[in-house]
């Protein structure tokens, strides 16, 4: 996957502010009001403890999710944006067929589909298992297929919602692999995950999310070397609540 092609420069990939963005529930605040801009050429690791408001930060930021109260905005024009689910949204149709239909929803010319969606398949691995229906793949074939199809839409903007969680190392290895092919593109990745040590491999940045409230957000290798508060260095010494 090293040979895929560069979207636009990373400078011109709009910032996105949460300005005291909340989610409110049924009288239940789930996300308190935060305010947070992510910006630049960077790997965005958002990390917490299970029930810490990630993945809604991720909705929210990719506007599947209004907020409560405050607003989220692109700083300009809204970018190309792709979103990986941890259990992946498919069809039920054959892997190919996914990704032609999503190459169909976008525009793009019947005559040149199938030809795209191969070369997707084959990228990341899966040209075997083209005509298999897709919800019967592994988790980890699932999760690259869902990747093929976020590749096919040259994402500026790539969201990911914990997407090795229940994967087998290999399958891990793969995902991780993808993201930083994406992140090779020119592509801003924001993504959730649980796993200390994925994050020290992959971010620039961390967010650290707990019981619904931003308490850190710094570089990734200011966070692990120094993290600025009492709860950053307890959720580094494994002490939060999960």
């Amino acid at each position: 996957m090293n040979d895929m092609p560069r979207t636009l420069p990373a400078a011109t990939i709009p910032a996105l502010s949460l300005e005291a963005a909340s989610v409110v529930h049924r009288g239940q605040t789930l996300l308190k009001p935060l305010t947070l801009t992510l910006d630049g050429y960077q790997r965005i690791l958002v990390m917490g403890p299970n029930g810490a408001g990630k993945s809604l930060l991720l909705r929210l930021a990719h506007g599947l999710l209004a907020p409560s109260t405050g607003r989220v905005h692109w700083h300009g024009r809204p970018p190309r944006q792709a979103m990986v689910f941890q259990r992946p949204v498919l069809l039920r149709r054959s892997a190919l067929d996914n990704l032609t239909y999503a190459l169909a929803v976008h525009g793009v010319p019947w005559r040149s589909r199938k030809s795209l969606a191969r070369e997707a398949l084959a990228r990341f691995g899966l040209a075997p298992l083209e005509k298999r229906p897709a919800r019967v793949l592994s988790g980890g074939e699932q999760q690259r297929l869902a990747l093929a199809r976020a590749w096919l839409l040259n994402p500026e903007v790539l969201f990911l919602d914990e997407p090795t969680a229940a994967l087998d190392p290999a399958s891990m290895r793969a995902v991780e692999e993808a993201v930083r092919d994406f992140h090779a593109l020119g592509t801003r990745i924001v993504m959730t995950t649980h796993d200390l040590n994925q994050a020290r491999r992959l971010a620039d940045e961390v967010v650290l999310l707990h019981e619904g409230q931003l308490v850190e957000h710094s570089a990734a290798e200011r966070f692990f070397a120094a993290p600025a508060s009492p709860t950053s260095r307890a959720f580094l010494e494994g002490a939060l609540v999960w």
